[in-house]
């Protein structure tokens, strides 16, 4: 069974790693001083398993054998075989004392190491989409649309952050409005459902744009989300263009929904590549006044802050900081550490 050994000591030299459902993110850290020495991207499509990925992308690279390593892995952590929502790979922390030489493992939810970097970035590392001013050591919520749609709540007390892990990314999302009404039968839903994970990703900006051309029975034109969205921001398609303005909008809609159960006065952080691609669309105003719109709570919603992070390796920033000082964590490691003999 898993070990929570001491919470508040790990042993260097320490392997951080973000595993998400396309690319995978290491970096090591020497010391608890030292800048993470970062490696490639890992492409998880390439690689059979995360160990070999390991061994060959980040172990023979590097002189360093990490002593520790804290994983942040796209899919929620539960038994000693901990399987990716997104991609094949499976996490086998017993397998990476043997095989890597690894021998303390501690594996978290990507998003919780996304809201750990909350507090571990600096305002230079993001883009404000309006709001006021983050009250101090208050709630605060992370999304982010990528392969799928990552969310975690991040909430203070007893003088540590506490990560929120979920899966709040499968929560049902309707219509509202009567153009809602005419694209919704034309998206596909999962089992009966519509979720957010088949609107607020990558592939659900294509579910969202072939649905806009159904209703309207246009030829959808494009078939990735990078295609879809640069249409959309020059202006070239309209199809595109009013996708990109639903998916915005629908973002802002359940943004406002956590925020509201997180009491997010501390704010509410989007995180990921599309986001990122997407600063002047979510500026354009669909985000935020779909975000405000929670009557009879609106005013509350307009004090609240959003923001956009931009640093490239966010969720590594967070498993740093993390690495660093435990303490100032209430990370929960019951049944996520694994320490060999």
């Amino acid at each position: 069974m898993p070990d929570t050994g001491d919470e508040t000591v790990l042993k260097f030299p320490i392997l951080i790693g973000d595993i998400g459902g396309t690319n995978a993110r290491f970096a090591i850290l020497a010391d608890a001083y030292a800048e993470p020495k970062e490696f490639p991207i890992v492409k998880v499509a390439e690689f059979p398993n995360i160990d070999d990925a390991i061994q060959s992308a980040i172990l023979d690279k590097t002189t360093l054998q990490p002593l520790t390593t804290v994983l942040a892995v796209a899919g929620p952590v539960d038994g000693d075989e901990i399987a990716l929502t997104n991609c094949h790979w499976v996490v086998r922390p017993k397998v990476m004392h043997q095989r890597l030489r690894i021998p303390d493992v501690i594996v978290l939810n990507d998003f919780e190491a996304q809201a750990l970097a909350v507090v571990a970035l600096g305002e230079e590392h993001m883009e404000k989409i309006g709001g006021g001013v983050p009250e101090h050591n208050a709630s605060r919520v992370v999304l982010g649309p990528g392969t799928g749609l990552g969310v975690a709540g991040l909430i203070h007390a007893s003088g540590r952050w506490i990560p929120v892990p979920g899966e709040g990314g499968h929560m049902d999302i309707g219509p509202r409005t009567p153009r809602d009404h005419e694209i919704w039968p034309h998206i596909e839903p999962i089992e009966g459902r519509v979720s957010g994970e088949q609107i607020l990703c990558g592939r659900g900006l294509v579910n969202l744009y072939r649905a806009v051309a159904r209703a309207d029975s246009r030829q959808a034109r494009f078939s990735t989300p990078a295609e879809i969205t640069a249409a959309a921001l020059d202006g070239s398609d309209a199809v595109a263009t009013e996708a990109l303005a639903l998916f915005v909008t629908c973002l802002g809609r359940t943004a406002g929904d956590l925020a509201l159960v997180f009491m997010s006065r501390g704010g509410v952080y989007l995180t990921g590549g599309i986001a990122q691609k997407i600063v002047p669309a979510l500026k354009s105003g669909n985000f935020r006044a779909a975000f405000e719109d929670k009557a009879p709570h609106s005013a509350l919603m307009r004090g609240m802050p959003a923001y956009v992070i931009t640093h490239p390796l966010a969720a590594n920033a967070g498993l740093a900081a993390y690495a660093r000082t435990p303490s100032r964590f209430g990370v929960e490691l019951a049944g996520r550490r694994w320490i060999g003999a």
